[in-house]
C-alpha cells in the first residue's frame, strides 16, 4: 500500500507543508482553497522528483538548536543596528561595502541555510558563491571590520553548519 501511495505522491511531507503554506498564505480553509492549494503541492511534489535531490543527513541535534539560537539574537541585534543606522541618516560613518569570506562548507544544504541566514539578516546579503574556489562574496551595510564579520560568518554560522550537514 505505502508503494502504490509512493508513486502518486513521491514526497507526502512536502506536500502536507506546501499545502499548510498555501493555506496559511491564503488565511482560508475554504474548500477551494484547500483543493487548488493541494494542486500546487502535488505539483511541488512531483517537481522534486525531477529536481532528484541527495538526501538530506542531519546530524547534531544540539548544533541545531545553538545555531537557531544565535541566528534568532543575531537577527534581532540587526534590526537594531540597523535602525540606528537609518535614524542618523547621513551623520553616521556608514561604510558599506563587499568583502569576501573563503568558506570550507561544501554540503550544498548548509550552503542554503548559511544564504539564508546572511540574506534574512539585516543589513547582509549573500551576492555569489563560487563553488570552484570557495569563495563567497557578500554585501555589508555597516562593513567597518571585516576580519570581524569574516570570524562571524565562520566561527558562528560554518562551524555549526558543517556540524550539522557534513
Amino acid at each position: 500500500m505505502s508503494r502504490m501511495l509512493s508513486r502518486i505522491l513521491p514526497h507526502p511531507k512536502l506536500f502536507l507543508a506546501l499545502l499548510a503554506m498555501w493555506l496559511l498564505m491564503n488565511q482560508s480553509i475554504s474548500p477551494g482553497q484547500i483543493l487548488f492549494g493541494a494542486l500546487v503541492a502535488f505539483g511541488g511534489a512531483w517537481s522534486m522528483v525531477a529536481l532528484d535531490p541527495e538526501p538530506v543527513r542531519l546530524r547534531r541535534p544540539r548544533a541545531m538548536v545553538t545555531l537557531a539560537w544565535r541566528v534568532f539574537l543575531d537577527v534581532f541585534s540587526s534590526n537594531l543596528a540597523v535602525a540606528r543606522i537609518i535614524l542618523r541618516g547621513r551623520e553616521g560613518d556608514r561604510n558599506a561595502g563587499f568583502m569576501t569570506v573563503q568558506l570550507d562548507m561544501t554540503s550544498p544544504y548548509g550552503l542554503a541555510v548559511l544564504s539564508i541566514i546572511l540574506t534574512c539578516t539585516p543589513g547582509t546579503l549573500w551576492v555569489n558563491y563560487t563553488s570552484s574556489t570557495g569563495a563567497l562574496l557578500i554585501h555589508v551595510l555597516d562593513l567597518v571590520d571585516e576580519e570581524e564579520w569574516k570570524r562571524l560568518i565562520k566561527e558562528r554560522y560554518e562551524r555549526l553548519l558543517m556540524e550539522i550537514f557534513q
